[in-house]
């Protein structure tokens, strides 16, 4: 039977507040977790963490004092939310073990979503954006193996593939070229709203982890692909948020931003392997049940408006992590050598595509091609996890001027 979270009652407000002993949770153990366990605790981070910065901007703009107390009120509590579930990753890792299950969440998450989006010019738009990330991974393994000696498979488990994708020296655009026309808000439906929002909260998390964590390195390469790939990432962030329609209102995007968390948590309770982490994920959906109420209550006092209107009638099928190397090699053949120009996608190396490019690549190779020609001259080839044969494409080929391709609006 179908979950529908407007019928629904959560824990009240009151209720809610953690004392130090519940919020002090065990982390999971990085040696026998399931990856998938990780990516769903990344994924949820990124969630919350995206919730609070909305409430934020929202509070901001907000002149009613009643208003921007109960947006405290409730932000103060997905804050202890936010650092539970962020708190379950191990300090004994490292941050790149960690950006490399970052890279890891990007893959499997963005294809999934692609895969499952009923919106084609929406799918295209995850479809761009993960062969992106699925090279981010292959380059981290590289920089992993260099520095702390160890292989990324024990990381992902070979549920992920470690191969090249589209080239990142590649990826960078002239940022007008990242700007998509966003869906429309009055007809599109609310599942391709939950699926941008999600996808724009999990590169925003990874973007800004990496503008953390990046000087942190001692290791120049290190330092320098952190650099390289977190330009990437502000790259991506503008590509996703840019999907929505800015003429959401404030009452309407808060319901969505509840939604969503009850969308995602009612998700990964369902397919939780670790029982414990399981009991994380049902507690935090009761009590995002009650921040929605909230937030229906005032959509309908400041829009005038029944949260159907925005949310549908019932949640989609459970977001899932699973393995997506058929579906990921298959946009590996026809999509590698895609850019972008304006709203769309082109094969053609554009003048402000091939203008970007001459700017930071000019006086010689990006760290994202120096990382690979150090691992292969200190190891004799570079690291790759492939479970089926080796990649199909040898030359991993550059936007060629060979017209263009759908996508636009």
């Amino acid at each position: 039977m179908s979950f529908n979270p407007l019928e629904h009652r959560g824990i009240p407000l009151d209720r809610q507040l953690r004392n130090w002993r519940e919020l002090n949770v065990d982390p999971i153990d990085p040696d026998h977790a399931d990856p998938y366990t990780r990516c769903r605790i990344i994924t949820m981070n990124g969630i919350e963490v995206e919730a609070l910065m909305f409430s934020h901007q929202f509070a901001r703009n907000c002149a009613d004092m009643d208003v921007k107390r109960q947006l405290a009120e409730v932000r103060y509590l997905e804050q202890q939310q936010q650092k539970v579930v962020n708190w379950l990753l191990p300090g004994t890792v490292s941050a790149l073990e960690t950006t490399i299950a970052y890279e890891q969440v990007a893959v499997d998450l963005t294809a999934w979503v692609a895969r499952m989006e009923p919106d084609p010019y929406l799918t295209q738009a995850y479809q761009f954006g993960v062969l992106e990330d699925f090279d981010h991974l292959y380059r981290y393994a590289n920089l992993y193996e260099m520095i702390q000696h160890r292989k990324a498979e024990k990381i992902v488990n070979g549920l992920t593939e470690v191969i090249p994708g589209r080239p990142t020296k590649y990826h960078h655009r002239h940022p007008a070229d990242n700007v998509r026309a966003p869906y429309d808000r009055t007809t599109t439906a609310p599942i391709s709203k939950l699926h941008a929002l999600t996808i724009m909260s999990a590169e925003q998390q990874t973007m800004n982890f990496y503008m953390n964590v990046g000087p942190q390195y001692m290791e120049p390469i290190a330092r320098q692909l952190y650099q390289e790939i977190g330009l990437i990432e502000e790259e991506h962030v503008t590509h996703y948020e840019s999907l929505v329609d800015p003429g959401e209102t404030w009452w309407e995007r808060l319901v969505l931003h509840e939604y969503n968390e009850c969308y995602l948590y009612h998700s990964f309770m369902q397919t939780e392997s670790d029982r414990r982490i399981k009991a994380i994920w049902e507690l935090h959906l009761n009590m995002e049940l009650e921040h929605l109420r909230v937030a229906c209550d005032l959509l309908r006092t400041h829009d005038g408006r029944e949260p159907e209107e925005v949310t549908g009638p019932a949640l989609p099928e459970p977001v899932t992590f699973e393995p997506n190397k058929a579906y990921l090699r298959e946009l590996l053949d026809t999509q590698i050598d895609l850019t972008t120009l304006g709203e769309g996608y082109v094969r053609d190396a554009h003048e402000r595509f091939e203008r970007m490019q001459e700017a930071l690549n000019g006086d010689g190779p990006p760290p994202s091609e120096t990382v690979i020609d150090e691992h292969r001259e200190r190891f004799g080839q570079d690291y790759r996890l492939s479970t089926e044969g080796e990649h199909p494409v040898e030359e991993l080929r550059a936007p060629q001027p060979t017209g263009t391709t759908g996508g636009q609006r």
